[in-house]
């Protein structure tokens, strides 16, 4: 759709859970897939409707086309057929209230619960999820999962037919079964947050509408008293601390900037203030999930006025604990980098012999592309070309490979 409109790309990706979760609420979970077709309909009739000039507003012209789809999917959905007569009052009213703020924050917290429901095979929930909250195609999930599009499809059609088959209540659970659910809820939604921030896509480095989206959703579990709790608010807090730095990442030509070449100028510090006022909150019990540590770590980078003030030190004892807690390939990687940082070339050495490639899966060219770094700081200039030649092969975003490209001729040229 992006190429399209890409206004119409930016409200797909905010309405389209919504959109859902609201049909889903009327009609019911059995009618998922109609439902998916009938609003990708509206989008798809936007375009044309939109080709030459936008609606003075978009997103109520969305709203009104998603009631009237509403209302021609209630007519062909064969169980409604009995209440021909009083489905367009009956749907009217039933849209007109779920389209209040509230209600579309409570519909959309019902959905996300539901995608993550325990009938639904664990490998299938979160491949379900992006589908359903976010509008995610096969492809870009696959992506952001580091799997095959195929096994993605399975995924999404098995996650379809256990909510078709099972009796799945449209509802946020409560007690343990909402603890269990919310773990997998912000795993959800961080993964969202990650596809913006680090783009699987080809020639995408960052997509910020996706890192808003994410942090939309943490926040309405934030403000739901019965969703609320401290690992809900340190991934809000670690979000924050990331989005901050998302206009540094890429250049004016299009290039990816690493931490010490970014201008730290443009780090948006509003955001850092509510990510610290977050993080105030989600410390107090004295109990640390691993977005706690994500977020230390995070939030260690933005106080460095330089790149060459940064504490990785601290860094270091961060990824530690977060290794501890929730063992990583990529903490073990991040922990090689930091080593390397500090000039503890033994210590690097040791960490990245720990790991294979494969353990890191889609993103395997980042092991190589330490192995390079490693290799150009201790003087083996040669190894160090071959390590990035093979990152190189890897990288499936052209802008990484651009970037990759440019560290490797440094080191021919030195």
């Amino acid at each position: 759709m992006a190429e399209e409109n890409p206004m119409i790309d930016y409200l797909f990706r905010h309405q389209h859970g919504r959109m859902v979760a609201i049909l889903c609420r009327i009609f019911g979970l059995e009618h998922l897939e109609t439902i998916e077709d009938a609003v990708q309909d509206t989008f798809i009739k936007a375009i044309g409707a939109w080709r030459n000039e936008l609606p003075d507003n978009p997103e109520a012209w969305l709203t009104t086309a998603a009631k009237n789809r509403l209302i021609d999917l209630f007519r062909s959905i064969k169980s409604a057929r009995e209440r021909h007569e009083n489905l367009t009052v009956t749907a009217a009213i039933a849209v007109d209230q779920l389209f209040l703020d509230d209600e579309i924050a409570d519909s959309q917290l019902r959905m996300i619960f539901t995608a993550c429901h325990p009938a639904l095979d664990p490998r299938d929930q979160i491949a379900f999820a992006l589908k359903a909250i976010g509008g995610f195609s096969r492809k870009e999930i696959a992506a952001a999962l580091l799997l095959k599009e195929e096994t993605i499809k399975k995924r999404i059609t098995r996650a379809r037919k256990a909510v078709a088959d099972k009796i799945i209540r449209f509802e946020i659970p409560q007690g343990e079964q909402l603890r269990i659910r919310t773990i997998r809820v912000l795993e959800v939604i961080y993964l969202l947050f990650n596809e913006g921030f680090h783009s699987a896509q080809k020639d995408l480095a960052v997509r910020k509408e996706l890192c808003g989206e994410a942090l939309r959703l943490s926040k309405m579990l934030i403000d739901n008293p019965l969703t609320c709790n401290a690992d809900v608010q340190a991934l809000f807090a670690l979000m924050c601390f990331h989005s901050a730095r998302l206009d540094s990442k890429i250049n004016e030509s299009n290039e990816i900037l690493d931490l010490r070449t970014q201008d730290r100028s443009k780090w948006y510090f509003p955001l850092v203030v509510a990510g610290n006022d977050m993080m105030n909150l989600a410390t107090a019990s004295g109990e640390y999930s691993v977005y706690h540590y994500e977020a230390a770590i995070a939030c260690e980078h933005l106080r460095a006025q330089t790149f060459e003030e940064t504490n990785w030190k601290d860094i270091l004892k961060w990824y530690q604990k977060l290794e501890a807690l929730n063992p990583s390939p990529f903490n073990l990687l991040n922990m090689a980098v930091v080593n390397l940082q500090q000039a503890d070339f033994s210590a690097a050495q040791d960490v990245l012999q720990q790991l294979e490639e494969d353990q890191l899966g889609q993103r395997k060219y980042l092991y190589h592309g330490c192995w390079a770094e490693y290799y150009k700081r201790t003087g083996d200039a040669a190894q160090a070309i071959h390590q990035y030649d093979v990152a190189i092969s890897m990288v499936p975003n052209d802008l990484e490979k651009e970037y990759l490209l440019k560290k490797r001729e440094r080191v021919k040229a030195d």
